[in-house]
């Protein structure tokens, strides 16, 4: 009996070990971390738009990431305010607004009575005197609005996936992040990483002393090169024949913006080097994407990246879709035309990653900070409802001055200015004049709120105290907002217009189209994930974007981002047959 219990053991013994061992890898089986994960963000890229102009997309770029990638065809932010920083360190984070604290491109600080820019540092000015926004030529009125030149993430809240690389190997990854834009690069280098963007004022890609003491060698050497003034006296002309376009015959639209100098039909006339406008001109066409991915390019020879033997990451975030869209709207012959040469500059990109790296080394993944609106004027066209909200609607003054805010003053006994600010998509009301006054806020919150509602265009007006409270109806567009709320940040009354109305005027610059808004076309992104043994797929089950940074973390078997609410992507973690790689 003791010998057929001691068989018995050892028989189970044996079947466990089995069952372990062909659960676990073997050495032959174990997947190698990639050398690079390259992140790409588009901004403005609403999610339909590579399909619409796929038949005339070239080989390697937009086709390489359809045809070789895990593509979620439904895919979308699930918070409220759709802005480029919002967008960005959501994907970075794995985080909602209301957690990783970016809630707007700019917000009231309280303390200071200012707006603050999101992401300024004072500590930490720039490395190039005089490298900050001039006001004078910015076009960007989130950018003139910023009160220092110094730039840092220590405004971002919680941890990004890149700061959690760098942890997870005592900082040995080297870790990058370029945009045209400040705010499209800090954030995805996190705390940990190194950001560079290009700054207007001097035509070269900068940073701050957040990140270094002196540019690198190989900085230095691209920013003595001048390339962005090699632009100057040329125009942005169209990349083919202009009967091959879906918009060819709609290049004069009476609704697009006629910016000086710079006109609203092709050619686009970029000017004399020492015009006013000239750098700002360069990134509203496909020539900001081009010096970013040549900047990029320098970063990868010069930081040899891919090749110490760690994973290494590099975000780039191209800025000019955003830009073309603002002056001329996402259906228009001038995003047709600068989709179709971002895709030549993404092909150009994979193909220099092949060659530095090896794109079977390399993750890829490809998102955007938001979407898209349509111009109101060509929705109208379809006899969509749509129009310019008036921003002065919603201007502190007009509101004093409103019968309807004047007796809501009168009945709560407030002699001082009870609209302190507004700033899409905040109002903020005057916390020093209800506390003096020993008013409820919550009371007076949606007082306000109940009138701002009766303004022509709004939707919907919700009182902060409300989603403090959780008593709001559990709705989509509610939750929305809610995932946008930071009690130390965002405003009183969170303003939705109605779908296809916003405010064009940036700060007296009038402009075809923005985004912002909670509704479909502004929260709709492309989600792309390429790699090594990813089998290809179209995938049509809802995801949003707080699931892409747990899902890098999860491809390199590290923790997720300190805030992250996401869940990784299991198309994405499920292998090729013996973890094949696509082929290149």
């Amino acid at each position: 009996m003791k010998k057929l219990a001691a068989l018995q053991f050892a028989s189970l013994l044996a079947t466990i070990a089995l069952i372990l061992c062909s659960a676990m890898p073997s050495s032959a089986q174990e997947k190698k971390k990639p050398r690079l994960v390259l992140q790409i963000t588009v901004d403005q890229l609403r999610g339909d738009l590579p399909h619409r102009y796929y038949s005339e997309l070239g080989e390697g770029g937009f086709r390489y990431l359809y045809e070789r990638g895990v593509v979620y065809e439904d895919a979308f932010h699930r918070h409220a305010n759709t802005e480029t920083i919002v967008g960005h360190t959501t994907l970075a984070t794995g985080a909602d607004p209301s957690t990783h604290g970016m809630v707007a491109n700019v917000w009231l600080d309280r303390e200071t009575g200012k707006l603050t820019y999101n992401i300024q540092d004072p500590r930490y000015p720039l490395l190039t005197k005089g490298a900050g926004v001039d006001k004078e030529a910015e076009i960007d009125p989130t950018q003139r609005l910023a009160t220092s030149d110094g730039r840092s993430p220590a405004p971002i809240l919680v941890s990004t996936f890149s700061d959690e690389l760098a942890l997870s190997n005592a900082g040995k990854s080297k870790i990058f992040a370029i945009s045209v834009k400040d705010r499209g690069a800090v954030p995805m280098a996190g705390h940990a990483g190194k950001a560079f963007w290009f700054s207007k004022a001097t035509g070269e890609f900068v940073t701050s002393t957040y990140y270094y003491k002196d540019y690198p060698l190989w900085a230095k050497n691209w920013n003595t090169k001048r390339i962005a003034f090699s632009y100057a006296g040329k125009s942005w002309e169209l990349l083919h024949d202009r009967s091959t376009y879906l918009f060819g015959d709609r290049d004069d639209m009476p609704y697009e913006t006629n910016f000086p100098g710079y006109g609203r039909v092709f050619p686009h006339p970029f000017g004399k080097s020492d015009s006013k406008y000239f750098t700002t001109l360069l990134t509203v066409s496909p020539v900001g994407d081009d010096l970013t991915l040549s900047f990029a390019e320098a970063l990868i020879d010069g930081e040899k990246l891919g090749q110490s033997g760690n994973t290494d990451y590099l975000s780039i975030s191209f800025s000019s879709t955003d830009y073309v869209g603002h002056l001329f709207g996402p259906s228009s012959l001038e995003s047709e035309d600068n989709l179709l040469r971002l895709d030549r500059t993404l092909a150009e990109l994979f193909r220099f990653i092949d060659q530095k790296v090896g794109l079977a080394n390399t993750v890829i993944v490809v998102s955007a900070d938001h979407g898209a609106a349509e111009i109101p004027g060509y929705l109208n066209e379809f006899g969509i409802d749509a129009k310019y909200f008036k921003p002065d609607a919603l201007d502190p003054k007009t509101l004093e001055k409103q019968p309807a805010i004047e007796s809501l003053k009168k009945k709560f006994g407030i002699d001082k200015e009870l609209i302190q600010s507004y700033f899409q998509p905040y109002v903020y009301l005057n916390h020093d004049a209800l506390r003096e006054r020993g008013l409820n806020q919550a009371e007076v919150e949606r007082a306000v709120a109940v009138e701002l509602e009766k303004i022509d265009g709004v939707w919907l007006a919700l009182p902060s105290s409300a989603l403090a409270e959780g008593s709001l109806p559990d709705t989509p567009l509610n939750r929305a907002i809610l995932r946008n709320y930071n009690s130390k940040r965002s405003g009183d009354i969170y303003v939705v217009f109605k779908p296809g109305w916003f405010i064009n005027d940036f700060d007296g610059l009038t402009v075809a189209s923005v985004h912002g808004s909670p509704w479909r076309y502004d929260q709709f992104v492309p989600v792309i994930f390429v790699g090594p043994g990813m089998v290809p797929q179209r995938v049509f089950r809802e995801i949003e974007t707080v699931d892409v940074a747990p899902t890098l973390s999860a491809i390199l078997g590290i923790t997720y981002p300190s805030g992250s609410v996401g869940k990784p992507l299991v198309e994405v973690l499920q292998s090729a047959p013996n973890g094949a790689a696509n082929p290149n």
